[in-house]
C-alpha cells in the first residue's frame, strides 16, 4: 500500500461558489447539513483507507528568498489515504461531497514519496523528548565524577 495526499481545491471566485453564496440562507443551511452528512458517510465508507483525517486549511504564507509574505491559493483542505495504486487512490474521491454537494472545484491526489536513501540514512532518529527535557540520572553523574 502506498500513501497519497489528497488536497481539496476551491476558490471563492469560482462560479459554483458564487451560486452557493446566492442561495437563500435556509436552502444553503439545509445543503450544508446534507453535505456534512454525505462527507461523514464518505469517511466511514473509506475509513480503512484514511491514514490522516486531515481537515480544513487556513490562510497561506509563502516563504521564498525574500522571506514570508501573504499568499492565496485554491487549497482548502487535505486528507492522507492509502491505496494499492495512484488510480485507486483517485477513485476514492469520485463524486466526493466536496464538489458534488459543496461548491468545491476538485480534489488533487498525489503520491507521498519516501525520502531518498542518502538523505534518510543521514537523518538522526527521533527521540521521545528533547535533550533539554530529559532527566539526568544522578547515580551516573556521581559514579562518573
Amino acid at each position: 500500500m502506498q500513501r497519497y495526499l489528497a488536497v481539496y481545491l476551491g476558490s471563492s471566485e469560482a462560479p459554483a461558489f458564487e451560486q452557493w453564496r446566492a442561495m437563500p440562507e435556509a436552502a444553503r443551511s439545509k445543503r450544508e447539513r446534507s453535505g456534512m452528512q454525505a462527507w461523514m458517510q464518505w469517511a466511514e465508507r473509506h475509513a480503512a483507507s484514511i491514514v490522516v483525517a486531515g481537515g480544513p486549511l487556513g490562510k497561506t504564507k509563502r516563504v521564498d528568498a525574500n522571506g514570508p509574505a501573504d499568499a492565496k491559493n485554491a487549497m482548502c483542505g487535505y486528507v492522507v489515504v492509502e491505496a494499492e495504486s495512484h488510480a485507486a487512490a483517485a477513485r476514492l474521491f469520485e463524486d466526493h461531497p466536496h464538489f458534488s454537494v459543496f461548491p468545491g472545484q476538485a480534489v488533487e491526489v498525489m503520491q507521498c514519496l519516501p525520502l531518498p536513501e542518502e538523505v534518510g540514512a543521514r537523518k538522526k532518529p527521533a527521540t521521545a523528548t528533547p535533550r533539554s527535557a530529559r532527566r539526568r540520572n544522578p547515580a551516573k553523574r556521581s559514579a562518573a565524577g
